[in-house]
């Protein structure tokens, strides 16, 4: 089945599971050796039509948090659409494609997602403890932290919710109990809401380069560290490995 993944998590996940993906979005990066030989459609809010028709896919994959509805809306090509909100959705949603695509390596991951779902987790957190998936220390706390703000975005300034795929991640890393509740899932902040001594941020790799950019966060008063932010939000292969990881050190 040609199959075009409009889901960059998808794409890497759809490739290490030797699926046909004939067409990509230009923010498809992994596996690199593969991608690069497979033509680029668009991004994952627009595409070009007439590179999807070009490419004559079977199927396009989609997940509702990454794409606007339009896409699964046009009726030329059939769609399968996730809809990805915790890591409770990995499960069902890799055992619907491997369904669809008859491929027996997404069942596997299926199957070792359901295993990483039901696990107890790390710890709760505490200073002095490694952070998973750090990247960078910027400034180390000196007290006890009282709350940890994982950041996505900077002008707006955003965070994310616990009913998030990133916050269930968290969760499994022992970070979650100091996540605020928040009536928005991805709402925006100001760095004053949060007191500065008592807060760690933790600033994601992606969607806004806070490493590569880390001179503008030269006046913020909180500790804070860069994390790699694939491992927490690429909800396919990648995070995947990362939480089995965690789980056999825990060992």
């Amino acid at each position: 089945m040609r199959v075009v993944s409009l889901v960059p998590s998808w794409t890497e996940t759809l490739l290490q599971a030797d699926v046909n993906v004939v067409g990509r979005t230009r923010f498809c990066l992994y596996p690199n050796e593969k991608v690069k030989s497979i033509p680029a459609v668009g991004g994952t809010k627009h595409w070009d039509w007439d590179a999807v028709l070009k490419v004559k896919p079977d199927l396009i994959i989609l997940d509702e948090e990454e794409n606007p509805r339009f896409m699964a809306e046009q009726t030329e090509i059939p769609v399968l659409s996730t809809h990805i909100t915790s890591m409770k959705s990995m499960p069902g949603a890799l055992a619907q494609m491997s369904l669809r695509l008859g491929s027996p390596k997404l069942a596997e991951m299926a199957r070792r997602w359901d295993q990483v779902v039901t696990w107890r987790g790390l710890p709760r957190w505490h200073v002095g403890a490694p952070i998973p998936g750090l990247l960078e220390w910027g400034r180390k706390p000196e007290v006890a932290i009282q709350n940890i703000v994982y950041v996505i975005w900077r002008n707006p300034w955003m965070t994310i919710s616990k009913e998030t795929f990133i916050g269930s991640v968290l969760g499994k890393c022992g970070i979650a109990p100091y996540l605020r509740e928040f009536s928005e899932r991805y709402p925006k902040f100001e760095l004053h809401d949060f007191p500065s001594a008592e807060t760690l941020l933790l600033f994601s790799s992606e969607p806004y380069p806070f490493l590569r950019k880390k001179q503008i966060l030269n006046p913020v008063k909180h500790p804070y560290a860069f994390v790699d932010g694939e491992c927490f939000s690429w909800f396919g292969e990648r995070t995947l490995n990362f939480l089995e990881m965690l789980k056999a050190g825990s060992r």
